[in-house]
């Protein structure tokens, strides 16, 4: 089950220089004295929210990612497009993120601006959001270092072809982690975010329909008829882990080996012998997934953060200062 000893070695390495790099920046309690009332404010939104909209979580986790993987964690990717500025948002690969999950960091941004003006980042407030709604969902908790500030700049052309796709081969994925500082294992605690949320059915129409797929029979005739009219209705979509789809465990590597795995990147992870044994660990181990995802959350959370000067505390999250 083990990587590699000089592959291992380097990505230690560079997850202590991250970390430790980062950590020197950032505080757990960064808004202590300047907004004492931020941790508070931010859980009741979330809650809040996550009541009357359960599908929040899910969102907000897949934003968070969408904004850290690929230039690091800065809110880049909440800023609206303008005639002069095509940002990150509406590249093609984040048309589809959900709208709950601005939704929630606005609502938090709006409170806390009327609490502390020009204080708390969108970064901030994002990688808080994220921690608090897991947990709401029964996820893991872990510390989150704070003083982040937001990029000034957002543009689509910045993220091409730096974030994972559910059809790329399992090779190139790893490739794409590992060009991050991800290990092989932190990738697949990270995939196990697919234990909540859902997917539209074009991302996995195509893998259905093919003979060799891997899906459980049972489950793929059960998905080509959820998504017998995808085409004409682009937003039908199935939950990632049909099990428990609003809770996070470890049930999305239980399905894996069973043929319910969602995407190609799923039926990937199960059948490449670099990554099978750590899908086999998650799925017999709910706490030794909770305590790696929570770690590599943490790590994805430090990576690329701006701090003083390299960026700003944005007055809307959805606009540059």
């Amino acid at each position: 089950m083990a990587e590699s000893s000089p592959l291992k070695l380097l990505s230690l390495i560079l997850t202590v220089l991250l970390i430790s790099a980062a950590e020197s920046r950032l505080t757990t309690d960064f808004y202590a004295k300047s907004c004492p009332r931020f941790l508070d404010i931010v859980r009741d939104t979330i809650i809040n929210k996550q009541i009357t909209s359960p599908t929040t979580a899910a969102a907000v986790l897949r934003i968070f990612f969408h904004d850290c993987f690929p230039n690091g964690c800065d809110a880049s990717v909440l800023v609206s497009s303008t005639a002069f500025n095509h940002a990150e948002r509406d590249s093609p690969i984040n048309l589809s993120l959900p709208g709950d999950g601005f939704d929630v960091v606005v609502r938090a941004k709006t409170a806390l601006e009327l609490a502390c003006p020009n204080t708390v980042s969108c970064s901030d407030i994002l990688a808080v959001s994220v921690r608090d709604l897991l947990v709401t969902v029964g996820g893991p908790y872990y510390d989150v270092f704070l003083g982040r500030r937001d990029s000034r700049v957002s543009r689509s052309s910045l993220v091409d072809d730096l974030l994972p796709l559910p059809s790329m081969p399992i090779s190139k994925l790893i490739d794409l982690f590992g060009s991050k500082g991800f290990t092989i294992q932190e990738m697949v605690a990270l995939s196990g975010a697919h234990t909540i949320g859902f997917s539209h059915c074009k991302e996995f129409a195509g893998l259905v329909a093919r003979n060799d797929s891997g899906y459980n029979p049972r489950f793929a005739d059960g998905l080509r008829k959820a998504c017998s009219n995808y085409r004409r209705e682009p937003t039908v979509s199935v939950f990632n882990d049909i099990m428990t789809p609003n809770k996070f465990d470890n049930m999305y590597f239980q399905n894996i080996p069973r043929g319910l795995g969602l995407l190609q990147s799923d039926h990937g992870l199960g059948s490449d012998p670099r990554t099978r044994p750590f899908v086999e660990l998650y799925a017999r181990d709910e706490a030794r997934f909770f305590k790696d995802f929570a770690r590599a959350m943490q790590k994805l959370s430090l990576y690329g953060v701006k701090t003083g000067r390299r960026g700003e505390i944005r007055r809307r999250c959805d606009a540059i200062n």
